[in-house]
């Protein structure tokens, strides 16, 4: 290596060409839109942006999208975490039709999902008809949210554990079962310590994806404002309204607050690596 050289050869050459590229095609995605807001906010100013975010209907669009976001998350990382398990871990009949039906809301547009759901979930629909008997209603209703977050958001969960399920030594589950430890102990001392990275990730992909859903929800949520009517919506119809202003004060809330919970997140995910690292 060259003196004054910082960096290991890489197999790929032009590292300046590359990082230059990477920073340009990084600024138009990420940076320029986010700046664009901000800078629209700085022209509204605080005080009026407060005002607006502060009015109930904004507000409880708001809750709406983050709580019913962070409950589809935490299902799908309960659930997720067990199918990936059982992918990896079993061989049975149609293993390989329900590993290749995951990637399905990957594929699949969102507002096809949204209407999917809504004729299912619907008081006439197939599941819907068999749980009006029971008072029991989805479609319409924050149930119907959950439901399409938790079909949007699971994926993101499932693809992000599997292939550290994989990797996991089988040794050692074995050895910890032949020194006496029970499955709960060996799960909770030896298995989940290995996978919180990986879990925390695909946790946090599925909340960001579930915070700025749009398609689906809007089919089978209803829209109703105070009931069913998401932060996503409520800015599309600002924007229709020409109330820029408006719309750009949701946008930042949601930015804030998207922000503030992802780096909760990472700062978990660093302390849970250092972890194991010291163990």
């Amino acid at each position: 290596m060259r003196a004054g050289v910082l960096r290991a050869p890489s197999p790929l050459p032009g590292f300046g060409l590359s990082f230059g590229i990477m920073m340009a095609v990084l600024s138009v995605v990420v940076l320029l839109p986010i700046m664009a807001l901000l800078g629209r906010g700085v022209v509204i100013g605080p005080a009026e942006l407060w005002e607006m975010v502060g009015t109930k209907r904004i507000r409880a669009a708001l809750s709406l999208s983050f709580r019913a976001a962070l409950i589809a998350s935490v299902f799908n990382l309960v659930f997720g975490l067990l199918l990936a398990w059982v992918l990896v871990r079993y061989r049975f009949w149609g293993r390989r039709l329900i590993d290749a039906a995951i990637d399905l809301p990957f594929a699949l547009p969102t507002a096809v999902a949204g209407i999917a759901l809504t004729a299912l979930y619907a008081p006439n629909g197939a599941f819907g008809a068999l749980l009006a008997p029971f008072g029991i209603k989805v479609a319409y209703t924050q149930i119907g949210i959950w439901l399409a977050l938790i079909f949007i958001g699971l994926p993101f969960v499932v693809r992000t554990v599997q292939p550290v399920i994989e990797e996991l030594d089988r040794e050692v589950e074995e050895a910890s079962a032949t020194l006496g430890a029970s499955r709960a102990y060996t799960l909770r001392r030896v298995v989940l310590p290995t996978l919180t990275p990986a879990l925390l990730t695909g946790f946090a992909l599925a909340l960001a994806r579930s915070v700025g859903e749009y398609g689906s929800v809007i089919f089978i949520a209803g829209n109703l404002p105070f009931q069913t009517e998401i932060a996503p919506l409520l800015i599309v119809i600002r924007l229709e309204e020409y109330n820029y202003d408006a719309a750009t004060a949701i946008g930042l809330a949601m930015l804030l607050i998207s922000f503030a919970m992802l780096l909760a997140i990472n700062i978990i995910q660093i302390w849970s690596r250092r972890r194991i690292g010291d163990v």
